[in-house]
């Protein structure tokens, strides 16, 4: 039967959890003027969809808090070897969708994005067991490298690169803590320069080559592989100091960008809300990677303290992407704003990542 200890619920996070309410309720808002053009009743399928998997993912964040924490690092392996076979299973069973083997059940389940969420309580569990600090040596990491290359490998066969990719920055969250020397980390550098030069002649497919070529130069081909970067572009020039506007964007509300409720949504923010509306978004993005860390920096174990880690970096990376997408900063790779853009799977692994979060916090008193 499960308990919660009186003093964990004397202890719960309500500034952990007013955060990223507020940073869901604006990403609904926001929503809504994405997927308004055309609609005639008001809300369409994608907003309403969104709403349930807002509920779904509250119900998730709740459950992971009811487990202690301390829990999970029996479950560690479990879990981690379930995920593989998880994200497996689209390889074998579904159809390509755009190039890429990643959902199940039509396009409604995205395996990968659970698969981040094993991997950090793995690598949690490893690292208790390892403490980072005491890792000096480049061939002490062959067992953390293995457990991130697996699933990066698996999501790779699928054709998600952006997925696969931030997989591994998830992984590679936690090498900052060991204290390898700088010639190792210059040797791992040269290493993984050449992994990059060889995926990029013989891992990477012409289309995927494309979206990187028109990062670095856009004009290529601004009708087709560099539209959409372009069109995001002027979104956000067109906001301007304060935005158009609630609903009042043109590119918003003309549909000029064809993903613009998913990997693209932070350029609606930033059409009708201008530079202010989107500092506020992202400041409350900076302020909950902070408050994260200080979860992990109270934690009342080496478990707990890892497990928050993990959770920091797996909202950091792919919030600092997808920015960096639409602004014209990176390449177009597919990554959505965590518990801001539309996606059903992303929004129940934020949601579970946010229960880790909570639950490490509530606990940090209870021994």
């Amino acid at each position: 039967m499960l308990r919660i200890d009186r003093r964990s619920i004397q202890n719960f996070d309500w500034v952990l959890l007013a955060i990223v309410a507020i940073l869901v309720s604006a990403g609904l808002v926001n929503l809504m003027s994405a997927t308004h053009a055309g609609v005639e009743s008001g809300t369409s399928d994608i907003f309403r969809r969104q709403v349930l998997a807002v509920g779904v993912a509250f119900a998730a964040m709740v459950g992971v808090c009811v487990i202690d924490y301390r829990r999970l690092a029996r479950l560690a392996m479990p879990l981690y070897i379930g995920s593989l076979a998880f994200i497996v299973l689209p390889i074998l069973v579904s159809p390509a969708n755009r190039g890429a083997q990643a959902w199940l059940f039509d396009g409604r389940v995205q395996p990968s994005e659970f698969a981040k969420v094993a991997l950090i309580v793995a690598l949690a569990r490893y690292f208790q067991r390892n403490p980072p600090t005491e890792i000096t040596r480049v061939t002490q990491l062959g067992v953390p490298i293995a457990i991130i290359a697996l699933p990066v490998g698996i999501i790779a066969l699928q054709n998600d690169v952006g997925v696969a990719l931030l997989t591994l920055l998830v992984g590679v969250t936690f090498l900052p803590f060991v204290r390898i020397p700088l010639p190792a980390w210059a040797g791992l550098g040269a290493a993984g320069l050449a992994g990059l030069l060889a995926f990029w002649s013989y891992g990477l497919k012409d289309y995927q080559r494309t979206r990187i070529l028109d990062f670095l130069d856009p004009s290529r081909d601004p009708l087709a592989s560099g539209y959409q970067a372009m069109q995001s572009r002027i979104a956000v020039g067109s906001g301007g100091l304060f935005g158009t506007g609630w609903m009042e964007g043109s590119q918003t509300q003309l549909r000029f960008l064809p993903t613009q409720h998913s990997d693209f949504v932070f350029s609606v923010l930033a059409e009708e809300w201008g530079f202010v509306g989107s500092a506020l978004v992202l400041s409350l993005y900076l302020i909950l990677l902070l408050w994260g860390l200080w979860v992990a920096r109270n934690a009342k174990d080496a478990f707990g303290a890892m497990l928050a880690v993990g959770v920091v970096g797996a909202l950091f990376w792919p919030a600092t992407i997808n920015v960096a997408m639409v602004l014209g900063l990176a390449p177009v790779i597919g990554v959505p704003l965590p518990l801001f853009s539309y996606g059903g799977s992303a929004l129940l692994s934020a949601g579970l990542l946010v229960g880790l979060l909570l639950n490490v916090s509530m606990r940090r008193y209870v021994f």
